[in-house]
């Protein structure tokens, strides 16, 4: 798993009105939260985080936060954005334990579907019903994503939740709900348009009485 290192300042002054001053001096205002310490208010530079959320990491990875020197282990629990400008309004970071088992979502990446037989044949789609999956694991074993071969992915099949391959000590709680939760991920199927050529009558199939009706019109 890969370090992450973010820094930020802790801030003494909270309040609507020092919000908007941190963010008119291109910083966000941040609350790290969870753990046996209590909530901390801290404020974070706006352009430097707005690289690191670009990247995929910064959501699902575990990051080592630097508060005025302190460091700690944090997740990414929430990112409030400006309705229409590129700005950071808030972040909230959830303290993590390294003894303790935590959920979070990881992203899936999809490999080798260009060269499968699926996606080697015309008019066949397929669909990704999921981007990412709620994972639960020790913060060690958190990993940055899950990835699924698609290689042998043929017309009809269904990847489920429970065909995923995942990395030692990661569980998907949902598969402990029941089978019903073991949802499809990704389909193989026909396109629309080949669907309803199939289920479009042929004129020959035409009953003759309705054929004898439109004839007289």
């Amino acid at each position: 798993m890969s370090e992450h290192n973010i820094s930020a300042t802790s801030r003494n002054v909270e309040g609507k009105g020092a919000s908007r001053r941190l963010r008119l001096a291109a910083s966000i205002p941040a609350i790290v939260y969870g753990g046996k310490s209590a909530p901390q208010a801290i404020q974070l530079d706006h352009e430097k985080i707005w690289l690191a959320q670009q990247n995929e990491w910064f959501y699902s990875s575990i990051l080592n936060l630097d508060v005025d020197g302190k460091v700690e282990q944090v997740l990414l629990r929430d990112m409030q954005r400006h309705p229409f400008k590129q700005i950071i309004m808030h972040l909230d970071f959830q303290r993590v334990d390294a003894n303790q088992a935590l959920r979070a979502s990881v992203p899936l990446h999809f490999l080798n579907q260009d060269k499968s037989p699926a996606g080697k044949t015309a008019g066949i789609l397929v669909l990704h019903e999921l981007n990412e999956v709620e994972v639960s694991c020790l913060p060690k074993d958190l990993p940055e994503f899950i990835e699924i071969d698609l290689s042998n992915l043929a017309v009809g099949d269904i990847v489920h939740l429970s065909d995923l391959k995942l990395p030692k000590g990661v569980e998907l709680p949902e598969l402990k709900l029941g089978k019903e939760h073991d949802v499809a991920v990704v389909i193989a199927k026909h396109g629309r348009e080949d669907v309803a050529e199939e289920a479009a009558p042929a004129a020959a199939d035409v009953p003759a009485t309705k054929a004898a009706k439109k004839d007289d019109k």
